[in-house]
């Protein structure tokens, strides 16, 4: 729900404007559907030390949590990976063979996925080579090396796990969001064990109080499992499941608690460490009002269960960090957003009874990231809002952030792609794009981010889960709509956000662009659209699409033999918008399941396999990659004679199988499942 993923990583980038001030190289490689990128950490010399020293703890505890997220993801996934990577380095045969290459690029994959199924499609990897290949390479590398429990031989560990790997038919979707299936069963994540999506619901159901206004996060960090016949939750904790992660990550916390900035950020990691420890939703309540309201801090982060899309209930949280500092001239962009929130609630084309009364506590700033891990690592969000909880979003508020440098990092190394001179249907557009694209992008990620998540109500008594498995595009749905919406806002070239009253066509067309079509360079051929956040998109472009038809608000047009996008009336899109934000406010205030259900299913799930064809040839002759990520920069510290840290030092020289390998070496918390 909180997480605003980059239409930038879906359309190939936003084209540099400016000429770069420096020679840094933003691309690492490319391989599969993926390319590597890097991301500067500016202004990381300026902070004091301690600033820097807070940075560097606060960045183990988050390294700290990786094999978290690779569990969470499939019970599998840290078995597998360490085989992989036993092969990779100590292999002693050929490795230019095809086999031997594929294998690499496999591993790559599962890095980058931090497991065995796509990080945004789901659908479970085939391996380009054979299990007689990989069998061999396995019994030829040194035993210790390779995952195998007392007594196991490498020939059980194979006859265990290769058919997770090679058989399309075992775990084939780590989240499985098909309706009328069991998604519970269907789903490969680690999130529940012996359950069915009845008995997970029915026990959940059965937590609710449906008068409590302030809810506890029901199931966040915990797996579901039937014991002796009794359904019962297992704790994410310091002495509970993944306990020997979390009291490393809780190591770094306290040292990060030493030299915390001031008394408030103190007291939100220790809340965090209390939560650490003791598991209890209500602590992490505490924790999350803490941090909303600790706005003084330079230094901030995220760490802990955070995000509940890789759960096909969504309620379970994936475990994510990111260390982050103010960049405090950016900032005053959001703060002048953040500072007329109650102005643009009440003004939304939302029906009154939905609407906030009194907008308290909305935050947002732009921030340097530090460091990315768990749930954002190598793939990043470029906007985020939290905390998740709605009534402490109500009562207490929210944070928001757009991450700059991450922004600035998919810009610079889009440069020039050939992306838009392919997609993007005459120069008019182009000239709008060039102009104001990437003004208005990160403009409609502000207001997503600050306004759009933290805008409107439940009505008293719904279920915060009353849309389940459809909460999760509903939510990235409305929070786009705020943002395109008001991106189109006259008030905005008032407050000089934007430079006049053209500027948000640039938005508009990316956006309906991107939904209608380019994403679709993100889906295997056969498949529909499953990941929230593009469901969202192709949800509202195609509704504002049908909706407008009779006025050819937006046409699908041919030009030599190739289809492209044409906005013809941006005022009507922009009513467009506006309408189905009403609805789908509606939608979620009233807890409208089966409004939800129709919507999604309609508009945002099916793939039109004639157009999905032509894009992925047009696609494919730019030799681009639709996704990508990041590597991070190294931290390392200078002591002196004592022992004590003097100055923390930021390297970027650092390869992606490189960083992998020694992260794996570094930060490998948890044993692999007992085969």
């Amino acid at each position: 729900m909180a997480t605003a993923l980059s239409l930038l990583t879906a359309c190939g980038g936003a084209p540099q404007t400016t000429a770069e001030a420096d020679k840094f190289d933003y691309t690492v490689e490319q391989f599969a559907d993926l390319q590597i990128l890097r991301y500067r950490v500016p202004e990381f010399e300026d902070l004091s030390l301690k600033q820097k020293e807070l940075v560097y703890y606060l960045a183990e505890a988050a390294l700290q949590g990786r094999d978290i997220l690779f569990d969470q993801n499939g019970k599998y996934n840290l078995t597998i990976r360490q085989m992989l990577e036993a092969v990779y380095t100590g292999f002693n045969g050929d490795k230019n063979t095809p086999d031997f290459k594929a294998m690499e690029v496999y591993l790559k994959r599962v890095w980058f996925s931090n497991g065995i199924h796509h990080h945004y499609g789901s659908e479970k990897f085939t391996p380009g080579f054979t299990s007689e290949f990989f069998k061999q390479a396995l019994l030829s590398v040194d035993a210790s090396t390779l995952p195998l429990a007392q007594g196991q031989t490498v020939e059980q560990l194979c006859e265990a796990v290769f058919p997770v790997i090679f058989d399309p038919t075992v775990m084939p979707k780590r989240v499985n969001q098909a309706a009328g299936e069991d998604l519970v069963l269907t789903s490969a994540c680690n999130y529940y064990e012996g359950v069915t999506q009845k008995e997970a619901e029915d026990f959940y159901n059965a937590l609710k109080d449906p008068k409590d206004e302030t809810p506890v996060s029901y199931g966040l960090n915990s797996r579901l499992v039937k014991v002796n016949g009794k359904v019962q939750e297992q704790v994410w904790k310091v002495g509970g499941l993944y306990g020997s992660a979390i009291e490393k990550i809780v190591y770094w916390l306290r040292k990060a608690e030493g030299v915390a900035e001031n008394p408030e950020q103190k007291a939100v990691i220790a809340k965090l460490i209390e939560f650490y420890e003791t598991g209890d939703l209500k602590t992490f309540d505490d924790y999350a009002i803490l941090w909303v309201k600790d706005l003084n801090s330079r230094i901030d982060f995220v760490n802990g269960f955070t995000e509940s899309y890789g759960d096909p209930l969504g309620m379970k949280a994936s475990w994510e960090s990111l260390v982050n500092f103010k960049d405090v001239q950016a900032t005053r962009r959001t703060e002048l957003i953040s500072s007329n929130a109650q102005w643009f609630e009440d003004n939304s084309p939302v029906e009154k009874e939905f609407k906030k009364e009194e907008v308290k506590g909305v935050s947002a700033k732009v921030i340097t990231a530090a460091i990315l891990a768990g749930d954002l690592y190598p793939a990043t969000a470029i906007g985020i809002n939290l905390p998740n909880a709605n009534w402490i979003r109500n009562d207490h508020g929210s944070k928001s952030v757009t991450i700059g440098n991450i922004t600035d990092a998919y810009n610079k190394a889009a440069h020039g792609n050939g992306f838009h001179e392919e997609f993007v249907y005459s120069d008019v557009e182009l000239q709008l794009l060039d102009k104001y694209g990437d003004l208005t992008g990160n403009l409609h990620t502000d207001l997503h981010e600050c306004l759009g998540h933290g805008s409107g109500k439940l009505l008293p008594g719904v279920d915060p889960d009353a849309l389940k498995a459809y909460g999760s595009t509903i939510e990235e749905t409305r929070a786009d709509l705020f943002g395109l919406y008001y991106v189109a806002e006259p008030k905005l070239v008032e407050l000089g956000l934007t430079p006049d009253a053209d500027a948000f066509k640039a938005e508009y067309y990316s956006f309906l662009m991107n939904g209608l079509m380019t994403q679709l360079v993100r889906i295997e051929p056969g498949n529909n659209v499953e990941e929230a956040h593009m469901r969202n998109r192709q949800l509202i472009a195609r509704w504002v699409f049908e909706k407008g038809a009779a006025d050819k608000v937006v046409e699908m047009v041919k030009k030599e033999d190739k289809t492209y996008v044409v906005v013809n009336d941006y005022g009507k899109l922009r009513e467009l918008f506006g309408q189905l934000l009403a609805e789908v406010q509606r939608i979620k205030s009233t807890g409208d399941l089966q409004a939800a259900h129709d919507l999604v299913e309609a508009y945002a799930v099916k793939v039109d396999p004639t157009l999905h064809a032509e894009v992925l040839k047009r696609y494919k002759k730019l030799n681009l990659a639709p996704y990508k990520g990041f590597v991070n920069p190294k931290y390392e510290t200078l002591t002196d004679a004592d022992g004590k840290i003097t100055d923390v030092k930021v390297t970027y020289e650092e390869g992606y199988a490189e960083q992998m390998l020694r992260y794996s070496k570094d930060y490998s918390t948890l044993p692999p499942m007992n085969n």
